[in-house]
């Protein structure tokens, strides 16, 4: 399936390639033009931004919360009834160690609030808030994609292991402009055009 957009491509691999080019140059711009920096970390209203800015040219569901259920593989994410009550709950988590903000990061990844691209904006929403409580962020290219893909799979239940792998891939370089567009990249080598199954409501 397809996902309607404003460019009207009808193509899924076209879609994805423009969707990659179009939103990797946003997300640079939105770190250079210190934008990011101006949201406060944690909240909903930050993650929305962040979605519209990096989505805003492709698809008119930019920065709004998603109105149809979703599941990827054999895992469905937070019904859309309920999913705005789970989003106020999630902003409401405290955010103090980086114990708290991993758990609230597993929260908001099984929200899902988003039809595409709930990996790349979730990520950069992760390390604006360690960067802003812990003064640290993660270097994406120390984390192996598999075993996050698994620790993903399994942090609903057991966080431990999502918590070890970030942690180990903590860094200081809170203004690293490389740092930062390495985890854009590793967004879409893990993420890339989502294949998630849809329910309209």
């Amino acid at each position: 399936m397809i996902l309607e957009n404003k460019l009207h491509i009808t193509d899924s691999a076209e879609l994805a390639r423009i969707e990659e080019k179009t939103s990797k140059k946003k997300a640079a711009l939105l770190f250079e033009s210190g934008y990011l920096f101006t949201l406060k970390a944690g909240t909903i209203e930050s993650l929305l931004k962040i979605h519209e800015y990096l989505f805003d040219e492709i698809y008119d569901f930019a920065g709004k919360v998603r109105e149809t259920n979703i599941s990827k593989g054999n895992f469905r994410f937070a019904p859309a009834l309920y999913l705005y009550a789970a989003l106020e709950n999630i902003e409401k988590m405290p955010q103090k160690s980086f114990d708290e903000i991993v758990e609230k990061y597993v929260e908001m990844n099984i929200a899902h609030p988003f039809r595409e691209g709930n990996g790349r904006s979730t990520r950069i929403w992760l390390d604006l808030i360690l960067s802003r409580e812990l003064h640290m962020v993660v270097d994406w290219s120390k984390v192996d994609k598999e075993d996050y893909l698994l620790a993903m799979e399994r942090s609903p239940i057991k966080d431990i292991e999502i918590k070890y792998l970030l942690k180990a891939a903590l860094t200081d370089e809170t203004d690293s402009r490389e740092i930062y567009m390495k985890g854009i990249d590793y967004s879409y080598y893990y993420e890339g055009y989502a294949t998630y199954k849809t329910e309209e409501l």
